[in-house]
């Protein structure tokens, strides 16, 4: 390994860890975001007003506490939900094919959760112009407690109503599809009164910014707005806290992400809503918007619609739901590589059903890919192998005389047409394809909880027995014993440390990534001696 491989790998494992040490500074010193607390008795419904762009206020409800009547369960095979009837409000929604933890706590992941802990709930309603509202606030009733997908039924609707003094009644219908996540809302208006009854629609997600403890690589926690000029904008609380949204919007939506689930709330296309954040009590968050007002005529009926998406974040569905919204599971800077290697791993799945050997695949068909740039390399560092010796003379020659030692290497690496930097190539171009993988590993929904064998249960988190990282050693040190000695004697040494010290920095990515750079090394090592075997013979 040369000098210039040596300072190049140094210097990756140092971004590394300076990254680390930031985000791990951030998470532990920074300060928290400062929020105006508001009181205990203010009206949660969003200050609808005619002029877009005005203020709006929200409050945090309390959680209601009432008789089991007071709730009504929806069960469909990917989703239960529990509904406060007091403002028809989604307060838990239990995944139910996403186990919490699939070691520890087998019971469905919850994405809604009326708790202290994690609040995270959704509000929605018709918030009327003068006299009562049917927002999330009033009392709505329903025909049953408990509400199932029947076996061999596709489709589940259920109908809350609410009904005024003068005469409106308000439904709304929840309506369910077989494996679906996503959920469409729909308030159809009944005036019976003498007089029109004019409201606004509006939707919104609540949540608390509680964040899960993570390691190394941060995952992002917060809003996400998408307009047809920028499809997603990331809007951490902290931003949010600083500069609320406020922007009318044709054909958008607003969500609330988290690592591996999104919450998306999606109005009715063709029509202008007012998108807006407001922060709630000390520590809430709501995303949501309003649409324009609606006037509904004595003896009149009129229907608003809007889609609610609660579930993983699974690409091939989030692009159907709506534009842009697949781009929530977000590959970072190196996007591009990462589409590309996980429609690859996609593809691979699809053949061998186990997404551990998908990976395996993937690495051998990036090693066959570059495999002309990979063998230029090998080449190069076979030949700075071969003249190995002469190095070492022309050292001891001059290793009082810096400048005349450079200039006496360069001379031999022209004589002998080796390009000293040439061994760097296999490394540079693996670092982007590291960097994609590890955001598609660690971003995938699919790969959460995903086995590959034996004692690897979840190719998202480390190597619980730490044999991975260990292999990968042992391949590191089996690398480097095929590539030149450094010619001094301190770079030497380092060599012999470096296979070590990313064992140990390698133990705690995910499993997932150790077995792509694993792999990728027992691929090398084979490349490499075949290549230097070669280039042996015809010398």
């Amino acid at each position: 390994m040369s000098s210039e491989q040596i300072r190049l790998g140094l210097l990756i494992a140092l971004s590394f860890v300076s990254l680390m040490l930031w985000e791990a500074w951030q998470r532990d010193y920074s300060p928290a975001p400062t929020t105006p607390a508001a009181p205990v008795d203010q009206d949660t419904t969003p200050a609808i007003t005619k002029s877009p762009g005005e203020s709006l206020t929200a409050q945090q409800p309390t959680p209601a506490t009432g008789d089991a009547d007071t709730f009504v369960s929806i069960e469909t095979d990917v989703l239960q939900l529990r509904i406060n009837l007091t403002g028809a409000v989604i307060e838990q929604a239990l995944l139910q094919q996403y186990p919490t933890d699939g070691e520890t706590d087998a019971s469905p992941y919850a994405l809604l959760n009326n708790s202290p802990v994690r609040y995270f709930i959704h509000q929605s309603g018709l918030k009327a112009t003068a006299g009562a509202s049917a927002d999330h606030h009033a009392r709505f009733t329903a025909t049953a407690d408990t509400f199932v997908l029947a076996d061999g039924t596709d489709t589940l609707a259920v109908d809350l109503v609410w009904q005024s003094p003068s005469g409106i009644r308000v439904t709304k219908t929840y309506r369910f599809k077989r494996g679906s996540y996503e959920i469409e809302v729909a308030y159809t208006v009944d005036n019976a009164g003498p007089q029109p009854w004019s409201f606004n629609h509006y939707d919104q997600l609540q949540r608390t910014n509680h964040k899960q403890r993570q390691y190394f690589i941060q995952t992002f926690t917060g809003a996400a707005l998408s307009t047809p000029e920028k499809r997603y904008e990331k809007h951490s609380f902290d931003d949010l806290a600083e500069e609320p949204i406020g922007v009318d919007v044709k054909d958008g939506w607003v969500a609330i992400l988290e690592h591996y689930f999104v919450s998306a709330i999606v109005p009715t296309p063709g029509e202008a809503y007012h998108f807006y954040s407001t922060i709630i009590g000390e520590q809430n968050y709501a995303v949501g918007y309003y649409g324009p007002a609606r006037t509904v005529a004595p003896g009149e009926r009129t229907t608003v619609q809007s889609r609610l998406y609660l579930g993983p974040k699974l690409q091939s569905v989030l692009e159907r739901v709506a534009p842009g919204l697949e781009l929530t599971v977000d590959y970072g800077v190196l996007w591009f590589i990462g589409k590309i290697l996980f429609w690859t791993m996609v593809k691979m799945h699809a053949l061998t059903g186990n997404w551990g050997w998908a990976i395996i695949l993937l690495t051998c068909i990036v090693k066959l890919v570059f495999f002309p740039l990979s063998a230029a390399g090998y080449r190069s560092m076979a030949g700075m192998r071969k003249i190995q010796p002469r190095l070492l003379a022309i050292r001891e020659r001059y290793q009082n005389d810096r400048a005349a030692l450079n200039q006496a290497m360069m001379d031999l690496y022209k004589k002998e047409k080796i390009n000293p930097l040439g061994g760097c190539l296999p490394i540079l171009i693996q670092i982007p394809v590291f960097i994609a993988l590890y955001w598609v590993i660690l971003e995938s929904v699919e790969l959460r909880q995903a086995p590959w064998i034996f004692w690897i249960r979840d190719l998202s988190i480390k190597d619980p027995w730490f044999v991975l990282p260990v292999l990968m050693t042992i391949s590191m040190w089996l690398q480097s014993k095929l590539n030149p000695a450094p010619v001094d004697p301190i770079q030497a040494r380092v060599m012999q440390i470096m296979p070590f010290a990313f064992g140990i920095f390698f133990a705690f990515f995910p499993s997932g990534l150790v077995l792509y750079w694993f792999v990728n090394n027992c691929l090398s090592i084979g490349q490499q001696w075949f290549i230097t075997r070669a280039a042996e013979r015809a010398a």
